[in-house]
């Protein structure tokens, strides 16, 4: 039996899950060996064949591949949990790149920590010069964080709490035997088909820290993200942020707001509001409109814990 099952939950993205299965097979292979466990979730675009056709490849990586018809990923994750065997599980999204090191990097991670119960690397924008520039600054208004998920605390071993960072659900390592105590993912959280859902991996992360899980930062572990350039239009950034921010409300403390969504709540999407319009600059309209979205998203976090509590409703 392999030491590592590297799982991959797609839906209908077989270009860009191509590429992250090319990398994988580049990788550097562990002496302890490694796998691949990929979890198609109502896929329609060709993938089933492309993975059955990668199966019988030689060469590769092992490829075992299922397909899970419930939509959504946390449906394809939970599938993935139930079928891996091996000592180590290392989650990969279907739109990053590993780079040639990965694989060893993990198995030496895990066995230079061993109390590490999870394992988060590096995870960096795959740049390719087609992005705006303005992503590249670094002053007063730089956005962040960006649209495309970046994980790096820097270039020393550190462990890792909540209140330092957590990592992506695509940019971590479990050792199995803690799967049982952590649980499976919320099915209420997630992304649904390519929805801008989320909060599925926090969730899972603040549940495994809570349960006594330690999480080790490892950053000889590198995957490369692929930049969509759609991603990177305004209106885009908007929802994704108004969204995301929306579906973290609750899972660090935040009560049910027993009056409404709080006043200060109101107060700060009003005053990121009139900053953005009296803005002058386009750089600095940009960092307005935006915390203005996330504003709006909180309140419309609160709303949906107000929903939640009352019987008879649902979120």
């Amino acid at each position: 039996m392999s030491l590592l099952t590297v799982v991959i939950c797609t839906h209908d993205r077989a270009g860009l899950l191509e590429r992250t299965l090319d990398s994988l097979d580049a990788a550097l292979r562990p002496a302890a060996g490694a796998e691949l466990l990929v979890i198609a979730n109502c896929c329609r675009d060709g993938t089933h064949a492309l993975l059955e056709a990668r199966a019988q490849r030689p060469g590769g990586l092992p490829l075992r591949w299922l397909a899970e018809p419930a939509k959504g990923k946390s449906h394809a994750l939970n599938l993935a949990l139930r079928e891996v065997h091996t000592p180590l599980l290392a989650f990969v999204d279907d739109d990053q790149r590993a780079d040639p090191g990965f694989l060893q990097a993990i198995v030496a991670a895990a066995q230079a920590q061993p109390e590490a119960a999870l394992i988060c690397g590096r995870l960096v924008p795959d740049w390719d010069g087609r992005e705006p520039a303005w992503v590249h600054d670094d002053g007063r208004y730089r956005i962040y964080p960006l649209p495309v998920p970046t994980f790096d605390c820097g270039d020393a071993g550190r462990w890792i709490t909540p209140d330092i960072a957590l990592p992506s659900g695509g940019n971590a390592v479990v050792r199995t035997e803690w799967l049982a105590r952590i649980g499976p993912f919320s099915t209420t959280l997630g992304p649904v088909g390519h929805d801008l859902g989320g909060s599925e991996d926090s969730e899972w992360f603040l549940r495994a820290l809570a349960a006594g899980a330690r999480l080790w930062y490892a950053p000889q572990i590198v995957q490369r993200h692929y930049v969509d350039p759609a991603r990177l239009e305004l209106g885009f950034l908007l929802r994704l942020t108004r969204r995301r921010t929306a579906s973290t409300v609750g899972l660090t403390g935040h009560g049910v707001p027993p009056d409404g969504v709080p006043l200060w709540a109101w107060r700060k999407l009003a005053g990121y509001a009139a900053r953005a319009l009296l803005s002058p600059g386009a750089a600095r309209r940009r960092f307005f409109l935006m915390r203005a979205a996330a504003a709006l998203g909180e309140v419309e976090g609160y709303r949906r814990l107000q929903r939640a509590a009352r019987p008879g409703e649902h979120a």
